[in-house]
C-alpha cells in the first residue's frame, strides 16, 4: 500500500492493465466462440504496447531527502 501512495502513476497504470486485459480476454473468447468476429491480434498489439509503456515509465523508485 505504501508504494502506491508513493507512486503516483501506480493507480493509473493498474486501472489500464485492468482494461486492456478486459478487452484481451474478450477478444480471446471472441476467438474461440465466433472467430470471424475476432479482432486478436489488435488486442494482442495493444497488450504488447501497454507492457512497453508501463516498464519504460513504470515503477520507478523515488529519491528520498535526506
Amino acid at each position: 500500500m505504501k508504494t502506491i501512495l508513493e507512486n503516483n502513476y501506480s493507480f493509473a497504470q493498474q486501472l489500464i492493465i485492468a482494461i486492456v486485459s478486459t478487452f484481451f480476454g474478450y477478444q480471446l473468447y471472441q476467438e474461440i466462440v465466433s472467430p470471424e468476429k475476432s479482432q486478436l491480434t489488435l488486442s494482442i498489439m495493444l497488450v504488447v504496447i501497454t507492457y512497453v509503456l508501463i516498464n519504460k515509465y513504470g515503477a520507478q523508485p523515488e529519491k528520498k531527502n535526506i
